[in-house]
């Protein structure tokens, strides 16, 4: 259902037409709905939705193409571009879990993470190394995880975590200071905001995922959109 709703105001923002819109928090985990605090309730969503209360959201874009929460490529893109829909119709978040046991196996079996991407931030000079990317552009990654300090869907700005270790322990530590939300603590994990970045690959269309979904590779383009979207929440 999140697909169809994307995919509609990707269409709508094409056209530069985007009227009033709210998202009720039914199904798979609604990261957007789940920021602006919105109730899955019906009779208060709708009550609450009713007011009209205007909540600005800035859209971000990959190649072109639209998203609204989170953006990554590297060994979480990778895990998300494995996953078949069968395996999420059986498994659902475990299919992500599943996946990633079975990547970091192969990968990790004989020789350490071999991808590599280079990051540039707002047209800078220099390029940074890193072997995973995670840019936030929500609150909110993964359904519950808050990794970026000011990082909302009502600012311009977009936050990224460069993850540069490519050891296998490098990337347990990783996932450890994601679930405790402690990105800051390790000093392999580069972060920064801003408003472009450019994002290259020493393989040819590497997948990227936006907002759950592999709809794109690398090289990558990510901006904001200049003007906002308005959510009724």
């Amino acid at each position: 259902m999140m697909k169809q709703a994307w995919a509609m105001i990707e269409q709508l923002a094409n056209r530069k037409y985007v009227p009033y819109i709210s998202v009720f928090p039914a199904g798979t985990v609604n990261l957007v709905a789940k920021e602006l605090l919105l109730k899955a309730d019906p009779h208060k969503w709708f009550k609450r939705v009713s007011k009209g209360i205007e909540v600005p959201v800035y859209l971000g874009r990959a190649n072109g193409n639209v998203f609204l929460t989170v953006a990554g490529i590297g060994f979480d893109s990778l895990v998300v571009d494995k996953v078949t829909e069968k395996e999420k119709k059986l498994l659902n978040k475990l299919a992500y879990v599943w996946q990633g046991t079975e990547i970091m196996r192969k990968e990790f079996l004989f020789n350490n993470w071999r991808y590599r991407f280079q990051v540039r931030f707002d047209d800078e000079e220099q390029w940074y190394d890193a072997t995973s990317v995670i840019v936030g552009k929500s609150r909110y990654y993964a359904g519950r995880y808050n990794l970026f300090n000011g990082a909302s869907l009502s600012s311009p700005l977009l936050h990224a975590a460069l993850f540069t270790g490519d050891k296998r322990g490098d990337f347990i530590r990783y996932a450890a200071c994601i679930a405790m939300e402690a990105l800051t603590l390790d000093n392999d994990i580069i972060i920064r905001a801003a408003k472009k970045m450019e994002i290259r690959c020493n393989e040819e269309n590497f997948a990227a995922e936006l907002d759950g979904d592999a709809v794109t590779t690398a090289p990558l383009l990510i901006e904001m959109e200049s003007e906002p979207i308005k959510f009724l929440a």
